[in-house]
């Protein structure tokens, strides 16, 4: 496994310090700067533009989780979180150190991100750091406002179990 590089910035759009929406309990939500998905209706659309947003560290990240005890845990957004995995991956390592929980949306599926982790150790780490995957692109179609946690129903909640079933179907 990648040891992360200490000094690699997250390029990010914004930072929630409180969320009850983005996951489960009280999450600490990173919004990544750059998609390449640009899904029709997207809610975060000023988070398109690889070029966007401003710089900040994992340990500034981690710093400001530890100071809220109420936190479950930290929820990686976007943009799409895995074109930063390098950078992320400190975060959630941190976050399980701290004995918080680890969300991560993604426009990617899961078939998807399995394939990419073969060759790229990064998004193999963040995989394997994540507690909870909500996968998929948003379908403008298939919005369903009842859905927990997702846009559209062709979104999925895989936790490590759902994962390691799909994996061995791949």
């Amino acid at each position: 496994m990648p040891e992360p590089h200490a000094a690699q910035p997250l390029r990010l759009s914004g930072i929630v310090e409180e969320s009850i929406v983005d996951g489960p309990g009280l999450r600490y939500v990173l919004f990544t700067q750059g998609c390449p998905h640009h899904c029709k209706g997207c809610h975060n659309p000023q988070t398109h533009s690889f070029e966007g947003g401003f710089l900040f560290t994992a340990e500034a990240a981690l710093d400001q989780m530890g100071q809220n005890p109420l936190l479950a845990g930290v929820t990686l957004s976007g943009g799409e979180p895995f074109c930063q995995a390098n950078a992320l991956c400190p975060v959630a390592a941190g976050a399980h150190a701290l004995g918080k929980s680890v969300v991560t949306f993604t426009g990617y599926t899961f078939e998807e991100l399995h394939r990419r982790a073969a060759a790229d150790p990064w998004t193999a780490r963040l995989l394997d750091l994540t507690d909870l995957l909500i996968d998929g692109p948003y379908v403008e179609e298939l919005r369903d406002l009842e859905l927990q946690f997702r846009g559209s129903s062709n979104q999925r909640l895989l936790d490590h179990a759902a994962r390691a079933r799909l994996a061995a179907k791949l």
